[in-house]
């Protein structure tokens, strides 16, 4: 069953006449009678008959002409659907990031975007980087923004900024009034840290192997949010980054001497899938934007 053959039976079963059908369509009368002949065939079941000069619709043909309108629209709207998508100038990008990024980055992203392209459209998925990267991983979006990278060599990175990382003490704590830190003097703190889906973890095991011991864990949380809240209430530090949505009141943010004490925050993308032009247009501007 083709196409074709199901808008010939829908332009027949409007005319009730085969030779009219045959003009509109554009095609020959055998031609076309052949096509329905064919259809019915493959059905099984007669949808035509003859009345007078003209064919009408049996019941069977008028069962299949609800179905086959019903089914055309479907493929007409979804069409339609993938063009307004892919259109350069109105089409949808679909990014998934890290909960903290949007507090800051990805509505700064998308404002300095739309200055230009006001027209696209953005749907947002946000969460812990577990759930981004399945999201990535199953197709479900089309860029994917964190703080770590995905194993697979099938995916490419695309480094967006470098954000150092603070030793985070409640005001009141003993090393508050340091102008910066060490993280060796850290080692026998009670940790705040994040679980394994946080992107920022591997980060941390990254300092924490450089300094050369495995902090003390008080308690595990689900995002950064968390952590900061934990430490203004005295209940152990934490290693993070100063941005939008952590500067919680009671908080002392010392900067760390140790090199190499930061978070990459990366655009990820697979490679050979297919980008729309809606989305190759904001990966051009993201790209433009962090040179």
């Amino acid at each position: 069953m083709e196409l074709t053959q199901l808008d010939y039976f829908l332009t027949v079963a409007r005319l009730q006449h085969v030779t009219k059908a045959s003009e509109e369509l554009a095609i020959t009368q055998p031609a076309l009678s052949h096509s329905i002949s064919k259809l019915e065939d493959e059905l099984g079941v007669p949808l035509f008959e003859r009345s007078g000069r003209n064919i009408i619709l049996t019941r069977y043909g008028q069962m299949f002409t609800e179905s086959v309108k019903r089914a055309l629209y479907e493929l007409n709207m979804g069409k339609q659907s993938l063009e307004e998508w892919s259109n350069p100038e109105s089409g949808c990008v679909v990014i998934a990031y890290l909960n903290i990024l949007g507090a800051e980055l990805i509505p700064k992203l998308i404002r300095g975007f739309h200055l230009d392209n006001p027209k696209i459209r953005f749907q947002l998925i946000q969460g812990n980087h577990t759930l981004i990267s399945g999201q990535m991983e199953e197709g479900l979006c089309d860029l994917m923004i964190s703080s770590a990278r995905l194993e697979s060599d099938a995916y490419d990175w695309i480094p967006l900024r470098t954000v150092p990382l603070f030793a985070v003490v409640p005001g009141t704590h003993r090393l508050a009034q340091q102008e910066e830190i060490s993280l060796m003097e850290l080692q026998d703190e009670p940790f705040i840290e994040v679980k394994y889906h946080c992107g920022l973890k591997t980060s941390l095991e990254t300092c924490f192997n450089k300094a050369g011991f495995i902090p003390t864990t008080a308690y595990e949380a689900e995002d950064l949010m968390t952590v900061a809240g934990f430490v203004a209430a005295g209940l152990g530090i934490s290693l993070l980054p100063k941005t939008n949505g952590l500067l919680l009141e009671g908080l002392k943010w010392l900067p760390i001497k140790d090199e190499g004490s930061f978070c990459e925050i990366g655009l990820i993308l697979k490679r050979g899938r297919y980008l729309s032009p809606a989305v190759n247009r904001f990966l051009n501007y993201v790209q433009a934007t962090i040179k």
